[in-house]
């Protein structure tokens, strides 16, 4: 047996089995060839003398030469106390000889089988031989002794076959299975065999999941949204549904997620374009409030004085230039004179000062720019540093001086404030380099992303015209509207995800008939196979050619996996088709043209 450091017994492995004809029984040793084989290195297959002296002998009793009637049990019970009295002598001397005067003179009339074979050499182990003749016996007749049998009786014996695997099933239970049609179909647990009639039940899965929030989901929705049957109001009703019920404005997701939605409605009502003015006014109605940004006075360094200088030219301290004492508090046209007076003077660096330190940013600006370049910036610089470094005209005047503004990098962190004015800025005055203003509203939405606000970021994306990209390529940085595809297919993939682009897709088609996005193709059929989940197989149905028409305008080749799935889905669902009711009984059996032209490209790509 296999553990042991020199086995001489091993069982037939499989390929042995049609070789000898005595192999048809289970777990039968076999001698291997060895130094100590009494077959001297004959072949195995024309040794007949072991055969027959020993194998037939021991594990085929009715063949070996026994007295006429007695069956295999009695002679298996021989054998047996042959191999007890050989093995422990010890105990036989106690008496159990004496016990049974026939099995004695069963072991005179024969030698022991266990006894031949320690004798023989081919093991040492008479125990290991035992357990191999009990278990290959106790295979081959499972009667135990004592037991009636046919030889008992007078009766010729014959092996009734015992099945050996169980029923799977003992007892009748229900079989459940889905139909393509959106059925449950279920077998009850009915034995025909004795009499009982089949009953098989179909329930609708439309009217089972009636109150569950999936089946309500895609109930409410009014796709697929290119039939030629829709309107644009059920579209709009639809997406203010959606802000009404499913956006909570208390919470910034929420109100970025109404702000996606609203986004939809006014592409809907344009017929998908759009200005960046109408964007910039949705954005500021959507802001909860106007923030008011803190002006602050000038750095002294800005402007070229020191703090000991700016303290000694406060209003109130003599003037050595006009040799007078300003007034502690001066009005605005006082300011304006001092201005005036220093240049009559030519004192132009001073009456900058002058002008920058009170607030004069038209006159310094004016004055500077008529001056060196380097004034001009040096007077710009010190106008923005009296902004608030959130404040929108620091974006806008960034964004005119050539950089990317910093509220791009920084946006979405509570220091900030509110994203959407910055964007509004960025999108009403797209003066001077268009593709730095594309990649400043590019860089904010990649901020914005890093920060978990999906929903603001794939906004910044659709005014950036970012295409859709796709759930494996983690470098698209978006796939479906309002879900990051850098998580789980699952939590990714969800319903409102899938409608709210499809939603996008009808906009761009109400501007462009033949659009569509080809990447979606693939989540509108993920789609339709949840509407038959649920029941509904006339608008999967409905998706499913929707797909199939645009797969035949382009190359079905090009998209082979996408074509053969809409096409297996299709002809599971082409009998829930409406059309197919009002249509004769002959005439039932025909497909609709586009599904026959799609098994014929995905045909003709199989052969190429």
């Amino acid at each position: 047996r296999q553990g042991y450091e020199d086995p001489h017994w091993q069982y037939p492995t499989a390929s042995y089995r049609d070789d000898y004809s005595y192999q048809s029984h289970q777990r039968r040793p076999i001698a291997w060839q060895d130094d100590r084989d009494l077959r001297q290195g004959e072949p195995y297959g024309k040794s007949t003398s072991y055969r027959d002296q020993h194998y037939y002998r021991g594990y085929h009793p009715n063949l070996a030469t026994t007295p006429l009637g007695q069956d295999r049990t009695q002679t298996y019970d021989s054998y047996k106390e042959r191999d007890v009295s050989t093995a422990w002598p010890e105990s036989a001397e106690g008496g159990t000889a004496g016990n049974n005067p026939g099995e004695a003179s069963s072991q005179i009339q024969e030698p022991s089988l266990l006894l031949q074979y320690r004798e023989s050499g081919l093991s040492s182990s008479g125990y290991e031989l035992s357990q191999y003749i009990r278990d290959g016996t106790d295979q081959y007749d499972p009667m135990l002794p004592g037991t009636w049998s046919p030889a008992q009786a007078g009766e010729p014996s014959v092996s009734t076959p015992v099945p050996v695997v169980p029923h799977k099933f003992p007892l009748p239970h229900v079989v459940v299975c889905f139909g393509a049609g959106g059925q449950l179909v279920l077998v009850c647990p009915q034995c025909p065999a004795e009499g009982q009639l089949a009953h098989v039940e179909l329930h609708s899965l439309e009217v089972m999941l009636h109150d569950t929030k999936e089946l309500e989901e895609l109930q409410a929705f009014p796709g697929p949204l290119a039939r030629e049957d829709l309107h644009k109001a059920d579209v709009l009703t639809f997406c203010q549904q959606k802000i009404d019920t499913s956006c909570d404005l208390s919470t910034q997701r929420g109100r970025d997620s109404a702000l996606l939605w609203k986004l939809l409605v006014l592409l809907c009502r344009q017929n998908g374009s759009m200005m960046g003015s109408d964007t910039a006014e949705l954005l500021m109605q959507d802001c909860r409030h106007r923030e008011k940004y803190k002006r602050q006075s000038p750095a002294s360094n800005l402007i070229g004085l020191t703090d000991d200088e700016w303290t000694s030219r406060q209003p109130g301290t003599l003037d050595l230039i006009t040799g007078e004492v300003p007034p502690v508090v001066e009005t605005q046209a006082q300011i304006v004179e001092k201005f005036t007076k220093l240049l009559y003077y030519g004192r132009k660096k001073d009456a900058l000062v002058w002008a920058m330190r009170n607030q004069l940013w038209g006159h310094a600006l004016f004055l500077s720019s008529k001056m060196d370049p380097r004034t001009y910036s040096w007077v710009l610089t010190g106008f923005t540093s009296t902004l608030a470094t959130n404040d929108p005209l620091q974006t806008l005047f960034q964004l005119m001086s050539g950089r990317i503004p910093q509220a791009a990098l920084c946006c979405g962190d509570a220091t900030w404030g509110d994203w959407r004015p910055h964007l509004a800025v960025m999108l009403s005055n797209k003066a001077g380099d268009p593709e730095l203003n594309h990649r400043a509203i590019i860089t904010m939405g990649d901020t914005l992303a890093g920060k978990g606000a999906i929903e603001a970021a794939h906004f910044c994306y659709l005014m950036a015209d970012i295409p859709l990209g796709h759930f494996g390529l983690k470098a698209d940085r978006m796939a479906l509207l309002g879900s990051s595809h850098r998580q789980a297919f699952a939590q990714f993939a969800r319903t409102e995800a899938i409608q709210r682009t499809e939603i996008f897709e009808y906009c761009q088609q109400l501007r462009q008939p033949e659009s569509f996005l080809l990447p979606f193709q693939v989540y509108k059929l993920l789609y339709a196979s949840r509407l038959a989940d649920y029941g509904l197989p006339a608008q999967a149905l409905q998706y499913c050619e929707q797909i199939a028409t645009t797969l035949l305008g382009q190359d079905p080749a090009s998209h082979p996996v996408l074509a053969q799935q809409v096409m297996k889905l299709a002809e599971r669902l082409k009998l829930s088709d409406p059309l197919l009711l009002e249509m004769p009984d002959q005439d039932q059996a025909l497909e609709p043209d586009w599904l026959v032209q799609l098994r014929a490209c995905c045909q003709q790509w199989e052969v190429r």
